[in-house]
């Protein structure tokens, strides 16, 4: 059987701070090979593109589906490109956001079939599942409090839904790490930076690195 590297996921709800803590995570990780870090929608040009279609503010029309099925393509593209051959020359692969995404968002957020996205992702990914999912888990309201904080002026599409859409995404994820405790494991991201990070290396240390060193 060909060996590959290591397909690590983030995922979270609005504000729940992944991108400070992966950026607390990547020196870490390179302690142990060669990393990749990458993001959905995004990682590649064409998936760039697709990202900014997604999320243009211009585009409050955009029908549930469509958003989805701009997503897998995205999702595909990105996987070609970026995160097989990462994965193919053992590299470790960190992504911010993956396959749970459009479970929590479009699934639970959006009311589509889950089965229908479950399929989507299995055929845009055939079948590459993350060998450990982080879920950074936070307070609706808190998360979205911190966003308006730091990000300033700058507003995507998403940021333009109510509070509701984020309460049922919440409620996906936590649905997702109820049938998936192995491998969606839950952070406390209420806490400050450091203690989450702390926590997120240690569960990730324990999975994979243990007898390393």
């Amino acid at each position: 059987m060909m060996t590959r590297g290591l397909l690590i996921s983030v995922e979270g709800p609005e504000g729940a701070g992944k991108t400070s803590v992966v950026a607390e995570l990547l020196p870490k990780l390179r302690a142990y090979g060669d990393v990749t870090m990458t993001r959905e929608p995004g990682g590649v040009p064409i998936a760039e593109k697709i990202r900014e279609v997604i999320l243009d503010t211009e585009h409050t029309n955009m029908d549930d589906k469509t958003e989805l099925l701009l997503y897998i393509a995205a999702r595909r593209q990105h996987l070609k490109e970026r995160v097989l051959p990462a994965l193919s020359s053992g590299q470790i692969v960190l992504v911010d956001r993956f396959i749970d995404s459009s479970v929590a968002y479009q699934g639970f957020g959006r009311g589509l079939n889950p089965s229908d996205v479950d399929w989507l992702n299995q055929f845009a990914t055939d079948g590459l599942v993350p060998d450990l999912t982080l879920y950074f888990d936070i307070d609706v309201k808190l998360g979205l409090d911190r966003i308006a904080k730091t990000r300033g002026h700058e507003v995507n599409r998403l940021d333009l839904e109510g509070i509701d859409l984020h309460e049922r995404v919440r409620q996906g994820y936590l649905s997702i790490l109820e049938k998936n405790p192995e491998r969606f494991v839950l952070v406390d991201a209420s806490q400050p930076l450091d203690l989450v990070v702390s926590d997120a290396w240690t569960i990730i240390e324990d999975r994979f690195f243990k007898d390393s060193l």
